[in-house]
């Protein structure tokens, strides 16, 4: 079909008969043992060829916010390379990589993974500078042992040469792992003073959050247009970066001002008869639903209504897993809850309660 609309030059597996090959007479075909490691070897080479600064990202959630609101923040005054969209895996991380251009004065990359051995190959292709660990949270873990491994697969995209990484300290897990490794860390805490970056306050009111945080010993403070608690999350992990990358605070909190919603994550929409609708479809795990929902109730709006799908490849038990969604719909206080998806169905009472 490629053949048919032009593409004349091909890299391939091996076809298991060499005749095959005569089939497309004008064509070119570099053979090799496996197109997705040539793919990521080729993309690695390029990103030698480029000596400036490279944000990697990782974590459960935040990675495509966190380097859209650091594109919003860096692009007035440097010309930036980032990850089309949420390319952060196998695939999508070379192709992200293979934009990478002289004209470009940093580049930001995010990195994700689902199961163990595949942030090494990650790591070799972004070689960041600078390292961004969002969070952790539940999403692939039925791919790994515990929480414990899969914050050790995911470190491994810092291992290398980074000179910087940041993250939360109050994310005790987190905080642990890295503590074994020698790696030079930037953080950030809401409860301990000598983090580097210290969130004394934050306050939020109906439609933006002031955070205070003392750096070097001197207050600074920035305001986001965003109240829930992944955005301030976000907010303050590009704060770090902008820091690290001796941004003047007073730009930092010019341009956090003006920071817009990432298409794919949580969004707040008017619909019909005065209703508001979230939608945060992208993040299906107990932690965005918990968020989620937090967000629902800072609308102050009668009739709260859920509608959720299955969550999958969560790595809590199925049993387990609903309870604590039974819980949290209990404790949000949800008016109406749809559930879609066998396993919602097969634990819904006659009363419409959560078995």
């Amino acid at each position: 079909e490629l053949y048919d609309k032009g593409v004349r030059a091909f890299v391939v597996n091996a076809f298991s008969d060499t005749n095959s090959y005569n089939n497309y007479p004008e064509a070119a075909f570099i053979v090799v043992d496996n197109t997705l490691a040539a793919l990521q070897k080729l993309a690695a080479y390029h990103r030698s060829q480029f000596d400036i600064p490279v944000v990697g990202i990782t974590g459960s959630n935040g990675k495509t916010v966190v380097k859209e609101w650091l594109y919003q923040m860096l692009s007035p005054s440097m010309t930036v390379c980032r990850s089309p969209k949420s390319y952060n895996s196998q695939i999508g991380v070379p192709l992200s990589v293979w934009q990478l251009n002289n004209s470009h004065d940093i580049a930001l990359f995010e990195a994700g993974i689902s199961r163990p051995d595949e942030m090494q190959k990650l790591a070799e292709i972004v070689k960041p500078t600078i390292g961004v660990f969002t969070n952790i949270g539940p999403a692939h873990g039925k791919n790994f042992e515990n929480i414990q491994q899969k914050i050790e697969e995911k470190l491994k995209l810092f291992c290398n040469n980074i000179e910087k990484l940041v993250y939360c300290k109050d994310n005790s897990e987190i905080a642990e792992i890295i503590a074994r490794h020698d790696i030079h860390t930037f953080s950030w805490s809401r409860n301990d003073r000598d983090a580097n970056l210290f969130i004394a306050s934050v306050n939020s009111n109906s439609d933006n959050t002031v955070i205070k945080a003392v750096y070097h010993g001197k207050e600074i403070s920035v305001t986001i247009p965003f109240i829930d608690d992944a955005s301030i999350e976000n907010a303050i992990n590009c704060w770090c970066v902008l820091l690290l990358l001796n941004f003047p605070n007073k730009t930092i909190a010019k341009r956090m001002e003006h920071l817009e919603s990432v298409e794919m994550r949580m969004e707040l929409k008017a619909g019909v008869r005065n209703c508001l609708i979230i939608n945060d479809s992208y993040n299906n795990d107990l932690n965005a639903l918990a968020i989620a929902l937090s967000f629902m109730n800072a609308q102050h709006h009668d009739n709260k209504v859920l509608i959720l799908s299955d969550i999958l490849q969560s790595e809590l038990p199925e049993e387990v897993l609903y309870k604590n969604v039974a819980q949290l719909v209990d404790n949000k206080g949800v008016d109406t809850f749809i559930g879609i998806g066998p396993a919602l169905c097969s634990l819904f009472k006659p009363g419409g309660k959560i078995a």
